[in-house]
């Protein structure tokens, strides 16, 4: 709790244009700064060894710091001053709620990620409910949510809605998702650079940077043996259900992008056969996706609350819980395009990839794109001299 002379003294330090550490920022400095008079864990993953190339953590070395760690929990569980030790070191949580900290202050505009993270799961769920019973509405109103499954040459999904109107409904609310990550990872990378040598990126950072971060390299814990459970005991767990989810969700893309292509490139109109690509793509991926949401989801309800911020779990169950939905009713929509179901099944998972989209850009979503720019940084900043091996800190 901050007294009355640190706001004041703080409130001064705004006033004269400096900048000034939060509670959760400050408290990630004094860790670090133990941490980097220890090193122990200094093989562990990115963190540590970008670590000790400072003496001091500014905002943003804090930012960067934070979103360059994947909370395996790795140095919790190996280090001599965690709790109950008096110095009490514990940085994954320490990072986890700087991390959250940073979805809302780099989300654009920035009240809507406060007002997500506060509220992710309710708010989430709440958001595609009322798109999903709009849609009902409209195809009540038009007739067509019990059918015909085929009206105006048209069959299957554009039978009900025109494709047309999809692209109308949903163009827009997905670049808006693309405008305002973009708008986001763009002010994080614009502040983290000068902090991270200022160095250009470069093809063999980005190739390094991309190879970590698809291949989740830093979910391996400090030995590769995974993420560390409450009991100390190793698991790949996180490590594998995160890799189904990705890969699942970037099959799912992938498989309406080749939809795209042929009905705009080659004037090949959905339906298409379950052996066409795009059907094979989907099915898969929504499979994939499901089983990797679930095991996230089995993870989040398990995890030990020093493993992370308690605080941002609203919004990690939100992101988890609509992903799975999207999945599980993609998966029964294409077994039932044909039933007098599809029109109902195709409202509620258009309400739930719409609310996806609406909320991409300030919740658990975000971190990816963080910490991929996390990692392209710290590859660029370590193929730089130090300044602290130089002298010239």
């Amino acid at each position: 709790m901050q007294t009355l002379q640190q706001l004041t003294q703080e409130a001064q330090a705004l006033a004269r244009g400096e900048i000034v550490l939060t509670g959760s920022e400050k408290e990630v400095a004094r860790q670090l700064q133990i941490c980097n008079g220890c090193r122990y864990c200094e093989g562990f993953c990115a963190v540590f060894p970008a670590m000790t190339r400072r003496l001091e953590f500014g905002k943003a070395d804090i930012h960067y710091l934070a979103n360059l760690c994947h909370n395996c929990g790795a140095c919790l569980h190996a280090c001599q001053y965690a709790p109950p030790h008096e110095f009490a070191i514990n940085v994954p949580k320490a990072m986890a709620t700087v991390r959250g900290q940073t979805y809302a202050d780099y989300a654009w505009p920035p009240a809507l990620g406060t007002l997500y993270q506060r509220n992710g799961l309710t708010l989430s769920l709440a958001l595609a409910a009322s798109l999903t019973l709009f849609m009902l509405l409209a195809l009540q109103s038009n007739g067509t949510l019990w059918g015909p499954l085929v009206q105006n040459g048209q069959q299957g999904f554009y039978a009900i809605f025109p494709h047309n109107l999809m692209v109308s409904l949903f163009a827009p609310v997905f670049l808006w998702a693309v405008f305002a990550l973009g708008m986001g990872v763009r002010k994080f990378w614009k502040d983290v650079t000068p902090a991270t040598s200022g160095a250009p990126l470069s093809t063999p950072a980005a190739a390094e940077a991309t190879h970590d971060a698809l291949k989740l390299k830093y979910l391996g814990g400090g030995h590769g043996d995974g993420c560390n459970n409450e009991d100390d005991a190793f698991t790949l767990a996180r490590k594998r259900t995160h890799h189904l989810t990705f890969y699942g969700f970037m099959l799912c893309f992938a498989a309406t992008s080749v939809a795209t292509l042929y009905h705009y490139a080659f004037g090949w109109p959905a339906p298409y056969d379950f052996t066409s690509l795009p059907k094979i793509l989907g099915t898969i991926g929504g499979i994939s996706l499901a089983l990797g949401t679930l095991g996230l989801w089995r993870l989040n309800l398990a995890r030990d609350p020093k493993h992370g911020d308690v605080q941002q779990r609203p919004m990690d169950r939100g992101f988890i819980a609509l992903l799975f939905l999207i999945s599980v009713t993609g998966l029964t929509l294409m077994l039932s395009r044909n039933t007098a179901a599809m029109p109902s099944l195709l409202a509620l998972h258009l309400g739930l990839v719409m609310a996806l989209f609406l909320t991409l850009p300030y919740g658990k979503f975000a971190h990816g794109i963080f910490r991929t720019a996390s990692l392209l940084r710290f590859s660029v900043e370590k193929r730089q001299p130090s300044k602290l091996a130089l002298g010239n800190d």
